[in-house]
């Protein structure tokens, strides 16, 4: 008890002291606050940058889209044209060409699906069909259908100019091109 006694004393004797030792308590104090705020702040960063990755991952796992998906990226699904029957597998290549032409605003005019072509023994199937879209967009065809899935081919395309018309402005182009993909046959 002594000693605690004599400290007691000499803070009494000398206010000067007491009062920096609580100044020096209280600068301790928020000096811990403050590092543990920045600690929380940092972890909330930290929390909120993998949070941001994960969306990211998971936004690339449902976009089978390949004209939305980052440079590098490799498209989900089968290289392959699916189907029990060849028949089939034309249908699955005019779906997804149709379908493309459709994402990009274009509209179909005519399709012919040839299943014995000069490439049919090697289980190619190729689609000719005759489209409008925009000039603009006719870009964003080309990569849909080249860089997604199924792995397709452009084997022809002939593009004719938009018509200009003194009734009306169409910047819409028609579009031939013929495409090939492969039928990964019957199991």
């Amino acid at each position: 008890m002594n000693a605690a006694h004599a400290f007691d004393r000499a803070l009494v004797r000398n206010p000067a002291v007491a009062g920096a030792a609580y100044f020096i308590l209280i600068a301790a104090l928020l000096a811990t606050i403050w590092l543990a705020l920045a600690n929380m702040l940092e972890q909330r960063a930290s929390l909120a940058a993998a949070v941001d990755i994960l969306n990211q991952l998971e936004a690339r796992q449902r976009s089978t889209d390949p004209v939305t998906l980052p440079a590098g990226a490799v498209p989900a699904g089968s290289p392959f044209l699916g189907g029990d029957t060849i028949t089939v597998g034309g249908a699955a290549l005019l779906q997804r060409v149709a379908g493309a032409i459709t994402r990009v605003g274009g509209s179909v005019q005519s399709s012919q699906v040839d299943l014995q072509g000069p490439k049919s023994k090697d289980g190619f199937i190729t689609l000719l069909i005759s489209c409008e879209v925009g000039q603009a967009n006719l870009q964003k065809l080309l990569y849909d259908l080249e860089a997604g899935m199924p792995f397709l081919f452009i084997d022809q395309l002939v593009i004719q100019g938009p018509q200009e018309s003194t009734v009306a402005r169409n910047d819409r182009m028609r579009v031939l091109v013929a495409v090939s993909g492969q039928w990964k046959g019957a199991k």
